[in-house]
């Protein structure tokens, strides 16, 4: 996945290591070579988003994609999603919110907040494979703008 002179870097917000794990073995079956840099939780992720001076700046023209749980230990990932979309910087970056909740009040709360695409993680474990393997083809055919 790249579009531009440089790669598309995948930041994973994900505080269940197990799933890190089938995430990024799943995401590189389906072919996508794409550096990830994992988080466990938001106040990590967002210290790296937003970078020493808080505005996002730091990765002005580079290309990210966010993959987020939406609960994390020390916030939500609307939280997360809310300031990335505040970022003057960042507040085109795909965002794609990968939880293990389909309840429709959240989803639309995730829409509202500027979530490009959402994914419902199935509790089952084949079916769990399946979507990201899935979401895998996706992000190898998905064109990422960069940060502003």
């Amino acid at each position: 996945m790249s579009t531009g002179l440089q790669p598309v870097v995948i930041i994973m917000i994900e505080d269940d290591e197990g799933h890190a794990r089938l995430i990024e073995k799943n995401i590189r079956r389906a072919g996508v070579t794409n550096e990830i840099v994992p988080f466990v939780t938001g106040t990590a992720a967002l210290s790296y988003l937003l970078g020493p001076d808080g505005t996002g700046k730091a990765h002005e023209g580079k290309q990210l994609l966010i993959l987020l749980d939406l609960n994390l230990p020390d916030m939500t990932g609307m939280d997360i999603l809310a300031q990335v979309r505040e970022s003057e910087h960042l507040k085109r970056l795909m965002v794609i919110v990968l939880t293990t909740t389909d309840d429709p009040v959240e989803v639309q709360r995730c829409y509202d907040l500027g979530a490009n695409v959402y994914v419902a993680k199935p509790m089952q474990y084949d079916k769990f494979v399946n979507a990201i393997q899935q979401l895998g083809l996706f992000l190898s055919v998905v064109t990422v703008p960069e940060a502003c």
